[in-house]
């Protein structure tokens, strides 16, 4: 069975989520965006192997960390989608923007698309291409416990701003719209920042995407 536990991480609080097959003990870092020494004493006290670091897009709050932790760790980087190269490129130069340790570059080992999957011990995920928010946006789906790690895409009451470049609020109602609800009201979602939330909760009481 798939378990994760969330940790706000950097001065953005930004939900890192640490996931783990419960049958193998193997362990991914859902958006290390900084806070490494936090991150990696909760993975030693639950005695889990971190075996992937995920990226649901290139923003220095949830990529800030990635390089160094993959550098010192020896782990390969998942995500996000293409589009969000110029984030990457970017990092060094957000992070001193706002005020981060510096960000040290990486290339992803691997990039996601719509429809791929990526896999955790005996655990499967669902990868599901979400652009709007960034160009490169992606999240992923746990139909098994009937969780979503949505990254910035989906708020509780909210939803993902747009107005960064590569941005888009089309798309971005589209994502929501065409790629999370039919993963069904029941699912419950955890977004890159505060509570989570359901999709049925969000489709009929969210200001910005209830009753679509």
């Amino acid at each position: 069975m798939l378990r994760y536990h969330t940790i706000p991480v950097t001065g953005f609080a930004q939900n890192c989520s640490l996931l783990w097959c419960d049958q193998t003990n193997e362990a991914s870092l859902i958006d290390p965006g900084g806070d490494l020494d936090v991150l990696k004493a909760e993975v030693a006290r639950r005695d889990l192997k971190l075996v992937a670091l995920w990226l649901t897009h290139a923003h220095i709050d949830h990529a800030g960390g990635t390089g160094q932790l993959a550098r010192e760790l020896g782990l390969p980087i998942i995500g996000p989608h293409e589009g969000d190269q110029f984030w990457i490129d970017g990092l060094p130069q957000q992070s001193q923007m706002f005020g981060f340790p510096k960000a040290e570059p990486f290339t992803p080992t691997r990039w996601l698309h719509d429809g791929d999957t990526v896999t955790l011990g005996q655990s499967t995920l669902n990868v599901r291409h979400c652009p709007g928010h960034t160009p490169g946006h992606v999240v992923f789906h746990s139909p098994e416990i009937q969780r979503c790690f949505v990254g910035d895409v989906l708020f509780a009451g909210s939803i993902g701003r747009t107005d960064f470049p590569g941005g888009s609020h089309p798309q971005l109602i589209d994502s929501i719209t065409q790629r999370l609800w039919p993963m069904g009201d029941e699912t419950l979602f955890i977004p890159g920042h505060g509570p989570e939330s359901t999709f049925g909760e969000e489709r009929r009481y969210n200001p910005y995407v209830r009753g679509t």
